[in-house]
């Protein structure tokens, strides 16, 4: 009997690839690591990291696949999905309640590096990279992915998934290896979900990783309902403004007059605690989005909120929320795309992909990130020395 490549399957007696095989689906015209990258760093171009970063994230897919179809090590995919560029799998991250892998932690795999006389990691390269999966649309795994991707679409939260505290304490467990600042995190679709909301945590206790959302969910009801919330505060204040004012002031018992305190927001009188500058560890967090305008379920974090967009070319797009940096926004504009191939993440190492980077003027990104640059009640306390 012949023996086949560990990415073929049979057909009618003819022998066809696998269409997830990284040579059939791979990105085309890679750049292999060689020793000039010692001195011009592939990782240094945008295009090759995103690249790369996504071809991680498919290889997670890969690694429930191959677990849900028995394949061996000799016949895995997801392997060449890493090996490519030279990192090696050093952990699988396992939902409990089914079993099934939904990340993984790649490391840089230097010996490996050293056969094509790479005798360092390339900078820019992380040491360590934390790759989470989104839905897979698979009969062993699919009701735990569906019961988180309702849980977002609920709660707009996934702090209660089993899926959250693995993801957490595999990110803090490299940061504490690694530093914060050699670890990369990314995730497509619902494991862009989970990224967002584990870098979140630690860039509130100062820990800023570099992340990369592709796809990530931007629709739940608990955002319609604060929409909605907001745009009824928005009416009040409108019919307030067109009532008379009252008194400014009250007689007391003893015939004075006493100023009516009005609520106030304490955050203006941040400054008589020196916190108007204050650095509160967040500043540098900057996660990198990549969206779809075609994709329903990603494409709101470029909805400006009702103010204007511009392209920008080459230059790094920056969010800002109150003057600090908030996220860096990738949008792919093509027309006529169906669903699954907007939400796809094969688009994101496709050599035509139309790509542009736009002035993040998204109301949704500031609502997901403001929680870092509001400093709680105990920061306060903690930069006041009170």
């Amino acid at each position: 009997m012949a023996k086949h490549s560990v990415h073929d399957v049979t057909n009618n007696n003819k022998v066809v690839p696998h269409p997830y095989a990284f040579h059939v689906s791979g990105p085309r015209n890679l750049t292999t690591l060689n020793w000039r990258d010692l001195i011009t760093s592939s990782w240094k171009d945008a295009n090759y990291k995103r690249t790369v970063i996504a071809c991680f994230i498919q290889a997670v897919y890969l690694l429930e696949l191959d677990r849900q179809e028995k394949r061996t090590q000799e016949n895995a995919l997801a392997p060449n999905w890493w090996i490519p560029f030279k990192y090696k799998l050093k952990k699988t991250l396992i939902d409990e309640r089914d079993g099934s892998i939904f990340g993984a932690i790649l490391e840089w795999d230097q010996p490996a590096a050293f056969g094509d006389l790479v005798l360092i990691r390339p900078s820019g390269a992380p040491k360590a990279v934390l790759v989470l999966r989104g839905t897979l649309l698979k009969s062993p795994t699919m009701r735990r992915d569906i019961e988180d991707d309702l849980r977002f679409l609920a709660w707009e939260s996934l702090k209660g998934s089993v899926r959250f505290k693995v993801a957490l304490d595999a990110l803090k467990s490299v940061c504490d290896a690694y530093g914060g600042s050699n670890v990369c995190i990314a995730g497509h679709s619902l494991g862009a979900g989970f990224a967002l909301q584990v870098g979140k945590v630690l860039a509130k206790a100062g820990i800023n990783v570099e992340t990369h959302l592709f796809n990530p969910p931007s629709v739940s009801l608990a955002m319609s309902l604060r929409n909605i919330g907001e745009k009824a505060e928005f009416v009040w204040n409108r019919l307030k403004s067109m009532l008379p004012s009252s008194s400014e002031a009250q007689v007391n018992n003893d015939g004075d007059k006493a100023s009516i305190e009005r609520p106030k927001s304490w955050m203006p009188r941040l400054s008589s605690f020196g916190l108007k500058d204050a650095d509160f560890g967040v500043e540098k967090w900057a996660p990198h989005l990549y969206v779809n305008n075609s994709d329903y379920i990603c494409c709101y974090y470029n909805d400006p909120g009702g103010k204007g967009k511009e392209k920008i070319g080459d230059k790094e797009n920056v969010g800002l929320i109150n003057g600090q940096s908030a996220a860096k926004l990738f949008v792919v504009s093509k027309e006529k795309q169906k669903f699954l191939e907007a939400h796809g993440l094969e688009q994101w190492w496709s050599s035509d992909a139309e790509l542009q980077q736009v002035i993040n003027n998204s109301k949704l990104i500031s609502m997901q990130l403001r929680s870092l640059y509001t400093p709680t009640p105990s920061k306060i306390v903690t930069h006041g020395k009170l």
